[in-house]
């Protein structure tokens, strides 16, 4: 069922500032959920938090930090197996639930996109974690793409088949068939946290 609202994602990937600003103005963004764990990167200090956050500010966008409730890398240790953050898990934590929550409230009355690091939607969990859960709550996504085009979140998803070569047949639906490129790309992508790995794989060569 649609709840009516209109979520964007973006990642800023190693976008100028004043070019991601652009991005953002061209869809008429006025509040940035910024979801990534460490809001911080030496490559691209023009997107640590405060200096992100000033930016922002200057333009008249209005911007939260999320990544403790939304973020990939999360403290619960009950979301790991093998040292392997399980977004099925974490998108059930109570922090997770209460910041798809925040979004939502947020989104009736501003055009929230929700910014992670990554420039391909496909690669980050903004789309395979946080995305998928704020669709299964009835909103519309799309995925600002570098070259300014919007991606609806669904599009992306047949896309992520592509990738996966997986393609329709008699016995598998496109649910299912969506369901296993989801899984296939989390394990690619998924936060590996090396102290919880076990002895022996932490002691095996890289």
């Amino acid at each position: 069922m649609s709840s009516g609202l209109r979520v964007l994602t973006i990642g800023h990937s190693n976008h100028s500032f004043d070019d991601f600003a652009r991005l953002l103005q061209q869809h008429g963004v006025t509040a940035l959920a910024d979801v990534r764990s460490a809001p911080f990167s030496r490559f691209v200090p023009q997107y640590n938090r405060n200096a992100l956050q000033d930016g922002l500010t200057e333009r008249g966008i209005r911007y939260v930090f999320l990544g403790r409730e939304l973020g990939a890398r999360t403290d619960d240790r009950t979301c790991y197996v093998d040292g392997r953050v399980q977004y099925s898990r974490l998108a059930k934590t109570t922090a997770f639930e209460a910041g798809i929550d925040r979004v939502m409230k947020g989104a009736r009355g501003e055009r929230i996109a929700i910014m992670c690091a990554e420039k391909d939607p496909l690669d980050c969990h903004r789309t395979l974690l946080v995305a998928q859960a704020l669709v299964n709550h009835g909103v519309a996504v799309d995925h600002i793409l570098a070259d300014g085009r919007l991606e609806p979140h669904h599009d992306a998803l047949l896309r992520l088949l592509d990738v996966w070569d997986l393609r329709a047949d008699l016995f598998r639906s496109d649910d299912e068939l969506i369901a296993e490129a989801l899984g296939r790309q989390e394990q690619r992508i998924a936060y590996v946290d090396r102290s919880l790995l076990p002895a022996t794989a932490e002691s095996e060569p890289a």
